[in-house]
């Protein structure tokens, strides 16, 4: 895949709803009925953290169920070696609780979306100059709006900021007041042992909001 054309599919999912979900300890017998409710719900961006039971499997069979406007793949990423094995299954998304900027590096090598964690303003600048396509802010709960703010007065304009940890439809908005360009989506969205049909019933609150709080 080109540069472009994974650009462009990223921009077109987050376009379409700037929303990651991610499904620490889903299972492979969960997946594809988890997945294709969150597709339905509007999601196109999901990932399945490397600390879940079996996640490449998943990960594997989610990319290969839904359209190519959706983007999948792993949470977690804490080595090159897992970039690795994610290229061999298809997957598109690295997504990392912190900004080692050998993954990092590793994931745009490959040709993969890069959304590693950050907490500061040198951990931010760091994960861009090793091309990050856009940065976790993680814990949102340690770091906040006010600090979030802050930060984007010194990074580039164009930035793309996910606040993670703790969101949910109720505490959106004080972080997009702060120029959030969407969020990371953990235990509110899906948790284990939670079917297909409850997670589809959260993942349309998660949208019912972000459309409420972003009207076109």
């Amino acid at each position: 895949m080109s540069d472009d054309s994974l650009k462009a599919r990223f921009d077109a999912a987050f376009s379409a709803l700037p929303l990651v979900a991610i499904l620490r300890g889903l299972t492979p017998a969960e997946a594809e009925g988890v997945a294709q409710t969150l597709y339905d719900s509007g999601f196109r961006m999901i990932e399945v953290p490397l600390n879940s039971p079996d996640p490449f499997t998943s990960i594997a069979a989610v990319r290969r169920l839904l359209p190519r406007d959706a983007l999948v793949g792993a949470g977690t990423v804490l080595a090159v070696e897992q970039v690795a094995r994610l290229k061999e299954i298809g997957a598109d998304l690295v997504v990392m609780p912190h900004a080692d900027t050998a993954v990092i590096r590793a994931a745009k090598t490959a040709g993969l979306v890069s959304l590693p964690g950050i907490a500061t303003p040198t951990e931010a600048f760091a994960a861009l100059s090793a091309g990050a396509d856009a940065l976790k802010i993680f814990p949102a709960e340690l770091v906040g709006p006010r600090i979030i703010k802050a930060m984007r007065a010194i990074l580039p304009a164009g930035t793309r900021l996910l606040p993670v940890g703790g969101i949910a439809p109720d505490t959106m908005a004080p972080f997009l007041e702060a120029g959030v360009a969407g969020f990371g989506l953990g235990s509110a969205l899906y948790a284990p042992g939670l079917s297909a049909a409850e997670v589809g019933v959260r993942a349309d609150a998660f949208v019912a909001a972000w459309r409420r709080l972003n009207p076109r």
